[in-house]
């Protein structure tokens, strides 16, 4: 079984547990698949051993880990003895994400938006939601976007609009005259004064909206389905909140997706990025740069800020992505990469495609909540 389809089992493993109880955190997940690189996971006694280790803090979480375990990793009949079977558990609820069809030859990245669909087809009934108070927006904020529920998506959808609004509203210090109030502008007010004996007309001045354009790039690969879902509202929110903006997706390659998150709602989004082919598979950082440098390189200018989206997990050449990141900063104003595992206090960027990508940054942030994309209000400027 090929590695890179191996983490993600683990990554959805740790949904199951999670809709379990068991308080399954994105660092322990990370520390999950690292582990695969130091045991034989043809043993499964050894491979069990090892999850549980990581994933499990008290006693009384053991049978629930186990049964989901026995239900999750319990190979399919003629299917790879190490591959995960995705079959019922005995109390008759899916392993699988809620809503994901069990269709045989369809592809991974179908059933991966077929899921998203269903959890908010399903929870579309017409009826107002309450608007929540100012506590619960708070907590909202500081929830990870791993522990969402399908329910709480409309929410988050607004909340992440209210915050592409406000850094769309971010302006530059520079200024220009304005016949309003505003800053007395003393330059022009003397000059305007010049042939008079005093000061009788005050000449005002307000600030410079500056024309900033914003480049896109979102991981949407295997590794990521935690967070892909909640980063691509976020990038539908600034699609129409910004008036220069392009948005791509890349997992092992590159896809152009503007003219699909502009102008509608989210769930008529989520639909029109079922023809994108390339949802949950291997990561190629690299070869995805470098097919935006070739195709829509000629875009960046000193104007234009460039933000990508991705936990650095690359199956590609270190040294490629390296080379397309240092060209793309030779030619845009900023380059900022947005990590949702940087949320975890424990996290270190020492995966291959992280540690080759931080040199050519001018600002590395998290990505897992709300209050780390707000955060970005300092960084959007020139």
């Amino acid at each position: 079984m090929p590695a890179r389809d191996l983490q993600r089992a683990v990554v959805r493993f740790g949904g199951l547990l999670r809709r379990h109880g068991l308080p399954v955190t994105v660092g322990e997940l990370s520390d999950a698949v690292r582990v695969l690189d130091h045991i034989d996971i043809a043993d499964r006694d050894e491979f069990y051993t090892a999850l549980r280790t990581i994933l499990v803090a008290r006693l009384e979480e053991i049978p629930i880990f186990e049964r989901c375990f026995n239900a999750f990793w319990r190979p399919e009949p003629a299917a790879d003895p190490v591959m995960p079977g995705l079959i019922t558990i005995p109390d008759g609820e899916p392993a699988t994400p809620p809503g994901t069809p069990k269709v045989a030859g369809q592809r991974r990245d179908d059933v991966a938006l077929d899921s998203w669909m269903s959890e908010d087809e399903d929870g579309e009934t017409g009826a107002p939601l309450a608007v929540p108070a100012v506590s619960d927006r708070e907590a909202l904020m500081a929830q990870d976007f791993s522990t969402f529920g399908s329910e709480q998506l409309d929410e988050i959808v607004r909340l992440t609009i209210q915050i592409a609004k406000r850094l769309a509203r971010r302006i530059s210090r520079r200024r220009r005259p304005s016949r309003r109030r505003g800053p007395v502008d003393l330059r022009r007010t003397i000059r305007a004064n010049l042939t008079r004996g005093e000061i009788i007309e005050l000449k005002h001045r307000r600030r410079k909206r500056k024309k900033v354009r914003l480049i896109l790039l979102c991981d949407v690969s295997g590794s990521m389905d935690l967070y892909s879902r909640f980063l691509l509202q976020f990038l539908y929110a600034l699609q129409n909140a910004f008036g220069r903006v392009d948005t791509f997706t890349f997992s092992t390659r590159l896809t152009r997706i503007t003219e699909h998150l502009r102008g509608r709602s989210y769930r008529q989004v989520l639909r029109a990025l079922r023809d994108i082919r390339d949802w949950s598979g291997g990561t190629r950082i690299g070869e995805s740069m470098a097919e935006f440098n070739a195709q829509w390189g000629r875009w960046l200018d000193r104007r234009t800020i460039v933000i990508i989206l991705s936990d650095g997990w690359d199956c590609g050449e270190p040294d490629l992505l390296a080379t397309e990141l240092l060209r793309i900063r030779r030619r845009a104003a900023r380059v900022i990469w947005l990590n949702p595992l940087l949320g975890n206090p424990s996290y270190e960027p020492l995966t291959r495609g992280m540690a080759a990508a931080l040199p050519f940054l001018d600002h590395f942030a998290a990505a897992h909540n709300l209050d780390s994309l707000r955060a970005l209000a300092g960084t959007l400027t020139l």
